[in-house]
């Protein structure tokens, strides 16, 4: 789905990744965590085609990126890619089903088509009746939710999502993490998501930990079996003899 090949990328004298390598898999379900500084935002803007690396590949769904030319970009990004953004970026001039048709508009389809697929996104959602709501009518979870029907609407490849629920409070960044696996589940939606949320990191297929631009590996524990076969500590003559 995903392959990430000796990416780096600096600002100025700043080197910010210094070589990353990175498979996802097709219906994996990713957090990206590590201090602030780090890289993930970068790397997550990368992974999205909203910023190009020095060096190194991203093939998503198949496609080399950096083979693309800027217009076949922006539509690559417009039918592969959905994003979530922390805070909603719904436009407060159109209502809730407005806002998920925006990027079916811009895929081509149709009033009916593009209509019908938002319909069934907000059913989904449960928030049918809350389609003709403007973003100023809804409430933050249910603000967020309208977010994430927005990304799929053109069945992306991979929802990219940057700390998505870390406007929300408890309750609702529950029902949003949820969401997440219900999508992976009943659509094998795949998601990327750069999150401080160590409930949520917890949770994800698997976590990717990032420091100083780099992917840390992670540390294996022992098995008790490992760990009988220690050199144990040596004896001398003496205190043998009196054992």
């Amino acid at each position: 789905m995903i392959d990430i090949q000796h990416i780096t990328k600096s600002f100025g004298t700043l080197q910010v990744l210094k070589g990353i390598d990175l498979h996802i898999n097709k219906s994996e379900v990713v957090s990206i965590v590590g201090p602030s500084g780090a890289g993930k935002t970068t790397l997550l803007q990368i992974i999205g085609t909203l910023d190009r690396p020095d060096s190194g590949t991203v093939v998503v769904d198949g496609i080399d990126t950096s083979r693309l030319s800027t217009k076949k970009l922006s539509d690559f990004r417009n039918r592969h890619l959905g994003f979530v953004f922390q805070f909603h970026q719904l436009l407060p001039e159109f209502t809730a089903i407005e806002n998920i048709m925006i990027p079916a508009y811009i895929a081509g389809l149709s009033n009916r088509q593009a209509r019908q697929r938002a319909e069934e996104l907000l059913d989904f959602m449960k928030l049918s009746d809350r389609a003709t709501h403007k973003p100023n009518e809804l409430s933050g979870g249910e603000k967020q939710r309208i977010a994430v029907a927005r990304a799929l609407v053109n069945h992306p490849a991979v929802i990219l999502a940057d700390e998505p629920s870390g406007s929300l409070d408890t309750k609702n960044k529950e029902e949003l993490h949820q969401l997440f696996f219900d999508l992976r589940d009943q659509f094998g939606q795949t998601f990327v998501i750069v999150t401080h949320d160590e409930t949520l990191a917890s949770i994800t297929d698997r976590t990717i930990h990032l420091r100083d631009g780099m992917i840390e590996s992670p540390v294996i524990p022992q098995t008790p079996e490992e760990e009988t076969c220690l050199p144990s500590e040596t004896t001398t003559p003496s205190e043998s003899s009196s054992l």
